[in-house]
Order: C-alpha cells, then structure tokens, then sequence
C-alpha cells in the first residue's frame, strides 16, 4: 500500500529524497567561474541554504502526509488484532536472552489513545525485581520518559513502581520529578552506569533502521544526547529496540529521514525480532 501510495506521489522531487542517505541532503554548490569579478559571483552559502531549506521542508511535509496515513490505519486497526499483536510483542521481548541480560533500561509508558505498543507487562516484570541500593546486578533499573517543555526536552527518570507514575496535561502518564519522600529521582544522564537498551515507539519503521516519530522530536534529541553521553564515558552503546504493530512497518524508502533521525538497531513485531545494526545482529545472534 506505501509503495503504491509513494509511486503516485506527483512530486518526483520528494521521492527522490525519500531514497537518498541523509548525508545526500545537501545540493552541491553553484559553479563558480574564476574568472568572474568577485563583486558579480553568485552567494553561494545563501543558494545552499536555500536548497538545503527547500529540501528539509518537502521532507517534514512528507513525514506529515505519512504520519496522517499510519494514524488513520492504526485508528482502524481491530481491537482484537492489537490485542493479539499486543501480547506476541511482549512475550518475545520477555523471552529474549538479550532483554533478561539487561540490567538498566529505558523504556516508554505505553498510552492508549495514542494507540502505541502495549508496555503494561514489560513494565511490570521489569518492576517486579528491582535493583536495590543502586546495585543493577540484582535487578532491573527502570528509566521512563518525562516531557520537560515544548522544545523537544524530555528527561528519563528512575522509578520504582508503577504508582511513582501521574497524568501530564495530556493524560499521559509519567514519572513525578520526586519521589513521596521529597528525593529528586535519578536522571539517567547523571547515572553512574550504562544503559544496556532502549525500547522504543514510533508511528512507523522500516527494515533499515529509519523510524518515523510523532513530529516533537523528543526522542531524536534525547537519543542523540544520550549517545554523545555513552562516547564521552566510553560506555558501550546501548541497543535501540523499536515496538511495532505489523501495519507499521513500511516499504524501506518510505520514511523520509533528515542528519537528526536516529536509527534503531532491532525491530520486535508481532512475527519476531528483526536485528538491523551490527552490534543488535551480534548481540541478538548470540544472545547477550
């Protein structure tokens, strides 16, 4: 249905975004005759940046058009269908060695009207054994996403138990700044230990890695963030596993990407995991 859908798209200038790498997102440069005056040469950092805009902008109105479509899809989806794909998604995570292996997590708060991946059980085992006095080996250290503004700031912070949890202003649940006590709950940019792995929404993947967001750029911001984090501590990459209904894998090419999307490295569907980076095909390969 993408395909189709992309191949009658009357804009062959955004298709042909669509399919390049990002780094391909620069026009090059006019040509520049040495011999002309310098008074009379083109500026060439304003046609740049005009190209560059001009591009940037098709590519955001591509990922609108798109984000309408899964909405509508995932709007219509049948409940007894989510339910099923729901439940495969989680017990293949609860079974993978890779996730057993895990000691500090990120991972989101699934919201119903938001129509994402169901967490409720990953959340639940994940709370069921966790680390005690700051020790991760003797269990799971939970992180979960709290939207500081409206400029793409989000945080993740540590809770305990599922009641460390209130609505936003959106009826969204998350953690509350501190804990019943009064203590100021950890951010995981300040923890002391990595991040073994990240399980992602998004309103769309594809089998390359390209994942297509809800348009705050929240998650992009903080995952890059987080990366420079892991560089600096020469920590060991996290892996960055996306949830994904069957309906929301697209066609590779489909999702339009620009220099700050973050790529996954897994994909968990309802048919199983599908690794994608190096470091997921070796670790999920292997089981570790």
């Amino acid at each position: 249905m993408w395909t189709r859908w992309l191949a009658s798209n009357p804009t062959p200038r955004v298709k042909a975004a669509l399919m390049i790498q990002p780094t391909s997102l620069l026009s090059p440069p006019p040509r520049i005759l040495p011999s002309r005056p310098a008074c009379l040469r083109p500026n060439v950092t304003m046609s740049t940046d005009l190209d560059q805009s001009t591009h940037l902008n098709e590519i955001f109105k591509q990922k609108g058009i798109l984000r309408t479509q899964v909405r509508k899809a995932l709007k219509f989806m049948d409940p007894s269908l989510r339910s099923q794909e729901d439940n495969a998604i989680q017990s293949i995570v609860l079974e993978a060695p890779w996730f057993k292996s895990s000691r500090s997590l990120c991972a989101y708060i699934s919201c119903t009207s938001l129509r994402e991946v169901d967490t409720s059980k990953l959340l639940t085992e994940i709370l069921r054994n966790p680390a005690k006095d700051g020790c991760a080996q003797t269990g799971k250290k939970l992180y979960v996403p709290r939207v500081e503004d409206k400029n793409s700031h989000m945080r993740m912070l540590n809770i305990s138990s599922m009641d460390d949890l209130i609505a936003n202003s959106m009826n969204i649940l998350e953690p509350a700044p501190e804990d019943h006590v009064g203590n100021v709950r950890e951010d995981v940019m300040q923890a002391n230990v990595p991040v073994d792995l990240f399980l992602l929404p998004g309103l769309a993947f594809d089998k390359s890695g390209r994942r297509l967001g809800r348009g705050g750029g929240y998650y992009d911001t903080f995952l890059r963030k987080y990366q420079e984090l892991a560089r600096e501590r020469n920590w060991k990459d996290p892996l960055f596993v996306g949830l994904s209904y069957s309906l929301q894998i697209m066609d590779e090419g489909v999702i339009p990407v620009t220099l700050h999307d973050v790529l996954v490295d897994a994909l968990v569907t309802p048919s199983g995991v599908i690794p994608i980076s190096p470091s997921a095909i070796e670790r999920i390969d292997v089981g570790c």
